[in-house]
């Protein structure tokens, strides 16, 4: 989906201001956010896709905000309620002090355990070859997409071929697995962002095979 999480090409934010000796937390709540992310990925509750699905949906004006964790946070909160381990609200409540009435048991997770492993080994062969020229397709989907925006209808060069893996946009949404080839892509710099970027400078992009089309 198209928002402000891909930011990639934009302008306007800033400089990005780089930490000489930046700590694993900023604060302590942050490592109990990454454990309990960890915890719904594992124990089957949501997959790697859906998580950054409800990262997509965060309020533009909070994403811009909370910073990295604090995303977490509210993408962890979106899915809990999802999954029906929360009501809606009842995080807020509790935090002010108020208590949401609750039916007293939790459901079980979806899936027996998660995996994070999304490698996957398929009989079909490659689509696209190395040194082929291709184009990425200009999609804009409502879902969850790994395409950036800023490659959607340029052109490139494949450089790799990667193994197969499951496929984010389907995955996200409980749709199937889907595996299929990753291709490492190379982009002239000046395909991607015009004639201000350097003439001699290029981008390699790892792309699904569904994101490209033969030119």
């Amino acid at each position: 989906m198209n928002g402000i999480h891909d930011m990639g090409g934009m302008h306007g934010f800033g400089r990005v201001e780089v930490e000489e000796k930046e700590p694993l937390f900023h604060a302590r709540w942050e490592g109990r956010v990454r454990a309990m992310v960890l915890q719904m990925l594992f124990g089957g509750w949501t997959n790697i896709d859906a998580f950054r699905h409800a990262i997509e949906r965060v309020d533009p004006a909070i994403y811009l905000t909370v910073g990295y964790y604090g995303r977490w946070l509210r993408a962890l909160e979106t899915l809990l309620v999802e999954a029906c381990v929360l009501s809606p609200g009842e995080l807020a409540a509790r935090v002010a002090g108020r208590a949401l009435p609750t039916s007293g048991t939790i459901p079980s997770p979806p899936h027996r355990g998660g995996r994070l492993d999304v490698t996957r080994c398929i009989d079909a062969p490659a689509q696209f070859r190395v040194g082929q020229a291709v184009r990425a397709r200009n999609l804009h989907p409502a879902g969850h997409t790994r395409l950036p925006r800023y490659t959607r209808g340029k052109r490139g060069v494949v450089q790799h071929i990667r193994s197969a893996f499951v496929f984010p946009d389907t995955n996200a949404h409980g749709l199937g697995e889907k595996p299929q080839y990753v291709y490492s892509v190379r982009f002239p710099a000046r395909e991607l962002w015009g004639e201000d970027a350097e003439a001699r400078a290029t981008v390699c992009i790892d792309l699904f095979e569904d994101y490209l089309e033969p030119i």
